[in-house]
């Protein structure tokens, strides 16, 4: 990968670097790109496809284009929030380009988790499966149908955020720096879900096949790879590439672990989704797997004839939350969190990172783990 020249660190204070600016010029690239491709759509249906996906985008809380620009400042680059336009038109598409990625994943994802709700709304294959001809509670056709065409606008979103990222005023050395980035961004998140899926339905006490999938699925894309995107597109080096990876690695993980607490304890109405998927989809967690290390037989038995049963009602969840109460599972997993989170911090203290950027990503890594959605 080549190496771009350091740029010298601006002396701003945590106070300017805010990410509420920047982060809405993501969102308004993402919506007048979306916007424009419904208004010269060849057909309705593609124009309403595009309003679709505007509508999924812009129910998200932007933290892989927060990390990207975070990756950006730490390089040197300027605060898109205090100098917007000029040179940070770069990372701002390019964590537009992120954030589309992103809703290509959550809507697959959706499928293949057959989850019915997302950010407090019908996942999108539902959508669709309901606003298929023929009115009414949606047939099987129509929910085969809604599958199909949520793969599909997956996939739509996939191609478009290559749009986005090819529109972006870059450097033919930014593109350069930037391209492998991204390749291995997708690559490392495609290949997590495969793992995912692999996993789910297994109950053991595998904590460290729970942890390559948290690496690969979440942690990647989530973190480390959008932090070191924002980074090279402002010149980083292999020593600030290193600290993205030494930051982004441990706090990746610490957001997967903390995705497994919410998926079971989360309240959906501060998470948006249902507190029974992962419980029913039978989800290979460390928090399951820490579960079934520590259980007595009796505990095993019934994590067994309840986890990954499709039937699951709130009555047999409650069972479980307590077996994963009693046996420390939960216990366990906050402290692990609490550890990659004390990692992530160490890591960061010694990058060579410029002051805005390690402010901001400061106060995102203490919201990673601290979230309740």
């Amino acid at each position: 990968m080549p190496t771009l020249t350091h740029r010298p660190a601006p002396n701003e204070s945590s106070d300017e670097v805010g990410m509420d600016g920047a982060l809405a010029q993501v969102f308004a690239v993402l919506s007048s790109y979306l916007s424009a491709k419904a208004a010269i759509a060849s057909h309705p249906e593609l124009a309403r496809l595009a309003r679709l996906l505007a509508g999924f985008v812009t129910g998200g809380k932007g933290l892989r284009p927060q990390l990207c620009m975070a990756g950006w400042m730490a390089s040197g680059g300027s605060s898109p929030s205090v100098v917007p336009g000029g040179d940070t038109d770069a990372v701002v598409h390019a964590a537009a380009c992120v954030e589309l990625f992103h809703a290509f994943a959550l809507i697959q994802d959706d499928v293949m988790d057959d989850s019915a709700t997302r950010r407090g709304k019908a996942t999108m294959h539902c959508a669709l499966a309901a606003g298929y001809p023929g009115g009414g509670e949606p047939d099987r056709k129509a929910l085969r149908f809604g599958v199909n065409a949520a793969i599909l606008l997956g996939d739509l979103a996939l191609a478009w955020s290559d749009e986005i990222f090819a529109a972006a005023p870059l450097s033919g050395a930014q593109r350069d720096a930037s391209g492998p980035v991204i390749r291995e961004m997708r690559t490392e998140a495609i290949f997590g879900q495969y793992l995912d899926l692999l996993a789910t339905g297994r109950q053991d006490g595998d904590v460290a096949a729970t942890l390559t999938v948290a690496r690969y699925k979440t942690g990647s894309y989530t973190v480390h790879r959008p932090l070191q995107l924002g980074a090279v597109l402002a010149g980083g080096g292999p020593e600030v590439q290193r600290s993205c990876r030494a930051v982004g690695v441990p706090l990746g993980e610490a957001f997967q672990l903390r995705d497994d607490l919410l998926g079971v304890f989360g309240d959906p109405a501060r998470t948006g989704k249902s507190c029974l998927d992962d419980l029913r989809e039978g989800k290979h967690t460390t928090l399951m797997a820490l579960a079934l290390q520590r259980a007595d037989p009796g505990q095993e038995r019934l994590l067994r004839s309840l986890v990954g049963d499709p039937r699951l009602d709130g009555a047999g969840a409650c069972a479980v939350r307590e077996i994963l109460e009693s046996t420390g599972a939960r216990d366990e997993v906050e402290r692990m969190i609490r550890a990659r989170y004390q990692e992530a911090q160490v890591a960061l203290r010694a990058a060579p990172f410029a002051m805005a950027g390690s402010a901001a990503l400061a106060e995102l890594a203490s919201s990673v783990v601290a979230r309740d959605s």
